[in-house]
């Protein structure tokens, strides 16, 4: 809910920006604290207490949304796989931008089994991302280029569970940070250096 139903607007614009900031979601596809409603992740059919028959809304894809909306690092993981996680957020911090990590996080008092088709020691299936590491290899021809947004946004289309992994990465695109702060050496040029201070006093002695 905070990151795609009420903080919706919230996400979309700082991915956009590319602040330079990581967002991680822990999502289980129910709003659970509140025991038990559909989320924006919930899937069809999924009964809680606003979906008494069921749901019929489709739910979004987090990773999607994410690459159309700007972030420049976008990646998957869930919480059955520790090592994963740490890894996965430690390439996120490192990223010069909006990065963002989806991470599924079962709640097991309001949606327990949730992501068990993920989860190999439920029978489930862990597919990670073979990342390309260019090196001239036949193999690397199928491996996944982190930097094609196009190959970024199929790969997030995967049916479920789909891979676990970094989906994209941009590391050439300014930060909103980057850009202010052009800006701001920009005007600071502009006014010889001039402290707060005296700027604040020259804008109000226009105004005399």
């Amino acid at each position: 809910g905070d990151a795609f139903s009420i903080g919706g607007n919230h996400f979309a614009h700082t991915a956009r920006k590319n602040v330079k900031m990581t967002l991680v979601v822990m999502d289980n596809q129910v709003y659970g604290l509140t025991k038990k409603q559909t989320s924006p992740t919930s899937p069809l059919g999924f009964k809680s207490k606003t979906d008494i028959w069921a749901a019929v809304d489709y739910p979004l894809t987090p990773a999607k949304q994410a690459i159309a909306v700007g972030a420049s690092f976008v990646a998957r993981t869930t919480a059955s796989n520790p090592n994963h996680v740490l890894q996965t957020m430690e390439a996120a911090m490192d990223h010069d931008g909006f990065s963002f990590v989806h991470c599924l996080s079962e709640c097991v008092e309001f949606y327990d089994g949730a992501f068990d088709g993920a989860n190999p020691r439920k029978g489930g299936v862990w597919t990670m991302i073979e990342e390309k590491k260019n090196d001239g290899t036949p193999e690397d021809a199928n491996r996944h280029d982190v930097t094609d947004e196009v190959a970024a946004f199929k790969l997030a289309q995967q049916a479920w569970p789909g891979s676990f992994g970094v989906f994209y990465e941009n590391k050439t695109r300014l930060t909103k940070n980057k850009l202010e702060a052009n800006l701001i050496a920009k005007t600071r040029e502009r006014t010889k250096n001039a402290s707060d201070l005296q700027l604040l006093q020259a804008t109000f002695a226009k105004l005399r």
